[in-house]
């Protein structure tokens, strides 16, 4: 089966300017995302897209293939997933014939992702014959949804359930199970849900998670997030 990986850096971020190449410990940003995959044994290519010259040469040194440039159009603010996707994966099969079976979001943002959490989580999707693998963290107990409360337009209070608020679960060890979020760190699906007839996605019907632990689901948006990585990648390295 063939993994295609594809690395999507914009050259215009811009709550954290030239983040994709910034350095983080010494080293591009984009640089973690790219050998994580290359460790993990499990792409038969890594590709990235970018519009950026310096983020081009920045990718290439690092091990990525870089074979296109972006187009402008598709490396605005407000340019979602799904068409950078498309192009890559259409330029890749009119261009040279290549047609993944699988493919994987890499986003720069996600750097301490690891080589096994990447081969763990195909190895996940494969044996559980899945739509598609995404990765998650658990969301503590304190802000569980089970929790949560919402408002009608007279300011009155329900659970987020529609149960009466004095029907709240008392003790964080009675939640009926973990609850998750998305961390930004994996996404690997069926090609063929790209250009769905219907509805094109990365998600399809039946989607498996993939829990990965809260020190390794630092998403970088915010300066904030920066100093937080910094701190992580001090925990993280061995000590002497």
């Amino acid at each position: 089966m063939k993994l295609l990986g594809i690395i999507t850096a914009r050259g215009g971020s811009k709550g954290i300017p030239r983040k994709n190449i910034k350095e983080l410990a010494g080293k591009p940003l984009i640089a973690y995302t790219i050998e994580a995959a290359l460790s993990s044994g499990v792409f038969n290519r890594i590709v990235l897209s970018t519009d950026d010259q310096e983020i081009a040469e920045t990718g290439k040194r690092c091990g990525a293939e870089v074979p296109f440039v972006r187009p402008a159009e598709l490396a605005q603010d407000d340019t979602p997933t799904l068409p950078v996707l498309q192009h890559a994966v259409k330029w890749l099969e009119d261009n040279e014939g290549y047609s993944p079976d699988y493919i994987a979001i890499l986003q720069p943002t996600a750097p301490f992702r690891q080589a096994r959490h990447l081969k763990e989580s195909f190895q996940k999707l494969v044996d559980s014959k899945a739509d598609s693998v995404v990765s998650v963290t658990e969301i503590p107990g304190h802000y569980s949804p089970y929790w949560a409360v919402t408002a009608d337009e007279r300011g009155l209070g329900t659970l987020f359930t529609g149960e009466p608020i004095k029907a709240r679960i008392p003790r964080r060890q009675e939640l009926p199970r973990p609850a998750y979020a998305h961390n930004g760190a994996i996404y690997i699906f069926r090609t063929g849900l790209l250009f769905d007839s219907e509805k094109p996605n990365f998600y399809g019907d039946k989607v498996v998670i993939y829990p990965m632990d809260a020190k390794y689901s630092v998403n970088l948006d915010q300066p904030e997030d920066w100093e937080e990585a910094e701190q992580v990648l001090k925990a993280l390295s061995p000590k002497p």
